[in-house]
């Protein structure tokens, strides 16, 4: 029954991940994005927190695994690093840019780990991790490609502007994807190190309370100057399916996948992600897809491929 049920788990969670680039991306024109990461975290937390609560009525052992004192410090950082730079950067970066290269260009965060798994938990730097770690980010730059970010900003600069300002809405956008794809990757690393002590359910329930306020110390100046726009019952539908779907299911399934499979095995079903969110960026935006799209596409998935044979990250929610 595990070999039958993990596959599944496994791509049911990385395909909900790859839709809440399309989901977001309706939303985002209605609830700007650093409103719409409180609030996803925010019901992700009353979830998980009932998960926890009947966990502890049942078994109230487990009280003794809760964030002690002396981590809490690690766990704020883990939430305010990946649960709200990472997101906010992926929302931003979905609103500017599309959501097949938000599905995309996140998707090379697994292989961002291995470079922080060496650095934070020496973790062995084998040839092909390098290897993976060079194609992943050989596959963001064909996406990004720089030649457009340089182009923009010298022409920005020749008509006396300041370069940043000439940039196109698509390339900022791809940056902030960029951003968020680095920073979940850290993100990974910090919760890799406190799983050594905690369960995932508690990890995952105490970053997404840390990043509640750093998150919401930013949302009444972006209210001011973008306030929400009309909420309608395909907007309300949206934000639960990002908040309780995308956040509390998914992680459950990806978690629970992990247990039935080995790591390596497990990891290969991320590639899901990138597919199923340009898939349906195209389908049901219209978006269109160009060739530094596929072969940067391409690129990103070999990165990963290759960096996750020897089960490299660790497990956490996206």
């Amino acid at each position: 029954m595990a070999r039958f049920l993990g596959p599944i788990f496994a791509f049911l969670a990385a395909a909900i991940w790859g839709g809440v680039y399309v989901v977001s991306k309706y939303v985002l024109a209605v609830i700007p994005p650093i409103t719409l990461v409180w609030l996803r975290f925010a019901l992700a937390s009353l979830i998980l927190g009932g998960i926890l609560f009947l966990a502890l009525r049942r078994r109230p052992s487990l009280g003794q695994s809760l964030i002690r004192r002396r981590d809490l410090l690690l766990v704020a950082l883990a939430g305010a690093i990946g649960y709200s730079l990472s997101i906010i950067g992926q929302f931003i970066g979905t609103y500017l840019s599309t959501a097949a290269n938000g599905a995309l260009v996140t998707s090379a965060a697994p292989a961002f780990i291995v470079l922080f798994a060496w650095w934070f938990l020496q973790e062995p730097l084998t040839p092909g991790r390098i290897w993976g770690l060079l194609l992943a980010t050989t596959g963001v730059l064909v996406v990004i490609d720089p030649r457009i970010v340089a182009s923009e900003v010298q022409a920005a600069l020749a008509a006396g502007q300041n370069g940043t300002e000439g940039l196109s809405s698509l390339v900022v956008g791809d940056l902030w994807l960029l951003v968020a794809a680095i920073a979940w990757a850290l993100f990974s690393v910090l919760v890799k190190k406190l799983s050594r002590t905690y369960d995932s359910l508690t990890i995952t329930l105490f970053a997404s309370l840390c990043s509640l306020p750093v998150t919401g110390m930013f949302v009444p100046a972006e209210l001011a100057t973008h306030p929400i726009g009309t909420i309608n019952a395909t907007i309300v539908l949206g934000v639960l399916y990002i908040g309780i779907v995308s956040t509390a299911l998914a992680a459950y399934l990806w978690n629970k996948s992990f247990e039935m499979m080995d790591a390596g095995v497990a990891s290969v079903f991320f590639f899901a992600q990138p597919t199923v969110g340009a898939f349906l960026g195209y389908l049901l935006l219209g978006e269109r897809l160009g060739i530094n799209f596929f072969l940067g596409g391409f690129l990103i998935l070999c990165g990963v491929f290759v960096v996750s044979r020897p089960a490299v990250a660790s497990v956490s929610i996206r």
